[in-house]
């Protein structure tokens, strides 16, 4: 069933300001609709075909505006619109009001537009009811003359075919079950309840309002009772008025469709046959309707407590093992409950626990990954560094043959040579012993040093990895027996960095700027580490960023050192910062590590 609609001003404004929205926003709806079956429910109160003719337009219009989707509509009844909007088999849905706010409180629908038809003043107000009786039956005049009379309905769930008018009689203080000889449900089409009106098997029926003036077949034959007088309506009705229908979607429904849906009916032409919409219309009329009423969501109002059936039907000592039923149940329920809950827990905990070892082995990976790359950069020159005592040592065993060829070999030379040979050795073996020390992968374990050790071990470690090695000169401000607990090797691999940042920023200056200062003193928040060079120091806007993954000065490096460094500090407690050098140029970098009496 379709109607003639009106354009208000307001329409006519709402539609153009919607053609506009359209096109701006096509181009960023497009990117995130995909192609798609758009499946739209429709209830079909005077059945199929007349479904299909009324919205068939509408989808028309869609697939024109929306071409990259299918469009269905599917035409249902009440209980089939309520299933396949539970099951999630249709995007979008249309019905009448009443219908609406039971599916917006059962299954989260959400209208978004409100169906523009032109009957009545405006989309709020453009839904209404009718009683219709046989022409000639003088003797019924008002609603309350139904009373003892037989009424067909399409159902008790229609809203406009029963719960408009079932309004109006509470209000009159009838009730349709109770009052009436006989409440006839004849089902959808609704034109099946103008047929028994008009064959004489009920004496009234109720239908939506302007249903009978669109069927002039039944025009002689019958007629509203009780109209209300309303100019703006074009056709009789026995209730209030109510909003329109609604376009809605559902909880799945995808919001960026919902959009297109909206803007592509707004942007109905005014000469199209399909219906027309208008921004979303004021629901509330029909939620006082069924609060009134005490049906559809506001059904709870009327269902009797547990108390007023125990004081009405049940002696004093059914109330009591009733009571004391439920206070067994309910403890089974919580013993239950609690079940339940602790074994959530502790899955959770046990997944926690993997999460924080596969955090551990990440970050034991990534502190060795941060120390070989820091020896990939300082190994350059290392076979140079190794070559002098091995050097040393073919020459001191190249004299010991010759002199043996001369026959001018004595005991002295022989052991000055051994013992050149020996020492020369062993600082080889040292190089490679610290190298190795430092890049083997282990579990972190932390046990009490003295950090000046720690540091003098360091400073070695660097200096013995260079061939020219800058001067490190380092300031042990510490009391001689404090030691804190601490990983030895992370603390290495945090300072190895430092130096090799401060001697990278300085390699390229003259002499005097090369050397690097290491600082060891007591910090407010325990004991600080600074490593001082006396480089060109950092632009601030790298400054502010320091210590973030990837972020790197150097052409060739991967800029995590620095970042390891800060993880490092952090899980001793402590933590690395960088300032500009007060007395020059220059950065100092402080490694700050907690120191509990």
């Amino acid at each position: 069933m379709s109607f003639a609609p009106t354009f208000p001003f307001a329409g006519r404004l709402i539609r153009t300001l919607a053609i506009c929205l359209t096109v701006l926003t096509a181009c960023s709806n497009a990117w995130s609709l995909e192609a798609s079956t758009v499946r739209i429910g429709v209830l079909a109160y005077l059945g199929d075909e007349a479904a299909e003719m009324e919205w068939g337009p509408m989808a028309a219009h869609l697939r024109a505006t929306l071409p990259d989707h299918t469009i269905e509509i599917l035409t249902l009844d009440h209980a089939g619109m309520r299933e396949l909007a539970r099951r999630g088999e249709i995007d979008f849905l249309i019905t009448n009001p009443g219908h609406y706010v039971e599916l917006e409180a059962e299954l989260g629908a959400s209208r978004i537009l409100t169906l523009e038809s032109g009957i009545g003043p405006s989309p709020a107000a453009s839904v209404g009811s009718a009683v219709v009786v046989r022409a000639g039956r003088d003797e019924l005049r008002t609603l309350a003359d139904l009373r003892g009379l037989r009424v067909a309905v399409v159902s008790p769930e229609a809203f406009g075919g029963f719960q408009l008018i079932w309004r109006e009689l509470h209000a009159l203080g009838l009730d349709p079950r109770r009052d009436f000889r006989e409440l006839r449900s004849v089902g959808f089409p609704m034109d099946r309840v103008l047929e028994a009106v008009a064959n004489g098997s009920v004496d009234a029926g109720f239908v939506r309002a302007c249903l009978l003036e669109s069927r002039p077949e039944y025009a002689d034959r019958l007629q509203v009772l009780a109209p209300r007088p309303d100019p703006d309506l074009g056709c009789a009705v026995s209730s209030r008025l109510y909003p329109d229908w609604p376009i809605a979607t559902l909880r799945h429904t995808p919001p960026a469709l919902a959009r297109a849906v909206a803007v592509a009916l707004l942007s109905t032409p005014e000469t199209s046959a399909a219906p027309h919409w208008a921004v979303p219309a004021d629901y509330q009329s029909v939620h006082e309707m069924f609060r009134e009423l005490q049906i559809g969501p506001y059904a709870y109002l009327r269902a009797p407590t547990l108390m007023s059936l125990a004081e009405r039907y049940w002696p004093a000592l059914a109330v009591l093992v009733t009571m004391l039923i439920a206070w067994v149940l309910y403890t089974v329920r919580v013993e239950h409950l609690v079940h339940v809950r602790t074994s959530e827990l502790r899955e959770a905990l046990a997944a926690r626990d993997a999460i924080e070892t596969r955090m551990r082995a990440n970050q034991e990976q990534a502190e060795h990954m941060g120390r070989l790359s820091v020896l990939g950069e300082l190994s350059g020159t290392l076979a140079h560094e190794l070559n002098q005592p091995l050097a040393a040592i073919g020459n001191y065993a190249q004299s010991l043959v010759r002199r043996a060829d001369a026959d001018r070999l004595t005991e002295a030379a022989t052991r000055e040579a051994a013992t050149e040979i020996v020492q020369q050795a062993e600082r080889a073996a040292g190089i490679l012993a610290g190298i190795r020390t430092f890049a083997r992968k282990r579990v972190g374990e932390r046990t009490p040093r003295r950090p000046g050790e720690v540091v003098a071990e360091t400073v070695a470690l660097f200096r013995g990895m260079l061939a020219q090695a800058p001067e490190v000169e380092v300031h042990d401000r510490l009391p001689p027996s404090l030691a804190i607990e601490l990983d030895a090797l992370q603390i290495q691999q945090v300072i190895l960095n430092l130096l090799k940042n401060g001697y990278d920023a300085s390699q390229d200056l003259p002499p005097e700027r090369r050397r690097l200062d290491v600082t060891l003193h007591t910090d407010d928040d325990g004991v600080g580490i600074s490593v001082r060079d006396h480089g060109p120091g950092l632009d601030p806007a790298v400054g502010a960023r320091l210590f973030e993954p990837f972020l790197t000065t150097k052409p060739d490096g991967l800029g995590l050192g620095l970042s390891i460094c800060k993880r490092i500090a952090e899980a001793h407690g402590g933590r690395l910062r960088a300032t500009p050098a007060a007395d020059g140029p220059g950065m100092i970098f402080t490694l700050i590590l907690p120191h509990h009496e």
